[in-house]
């Protein structure tokens, strides 16, 4: 159990430190949420529930992956550069 708290601390580690680029922060994003997926399973099987709910969380997770990147094709094609830091949201 400890293992997936370590991967989630160095995920959002490397998401805050080293993302530079949108595809790279974006790519932090899933490995957060495959993260969470797999402590979320653990818990399901621990206690055994059903595995439902473990199906709906995949679901949205493929939602917002297609999100994110429709959006960051979006501001790619719009903006012709893909820097985190290059980008105003006020």
């Amino acid at each position: 159990m400890y293992m997936f708290f370590f991967m989630m601390i160095f995920n959002l580690m490397a998401l805050s430190l080293g993302s530079k680029t949108l595809f790279v922060s974006l790519i932090m994003l899933e490995f957060i949420f495959i993260t969470l997926f797999n402590m979320f399973y653990l818990y399901l099987n621990f206690f055994n529930f059903e595995y439902s709910l473990g199906l709906i969380y995949l679901i949205l997770g493929v939602v917002e992956s297609s999100l994110g990147l429709s959006l960051l094709v979006f501001l790619v094609r719009k903006t012709t550069y893909m820097y985190v830091n290059s980008f105003n949201l006020c």
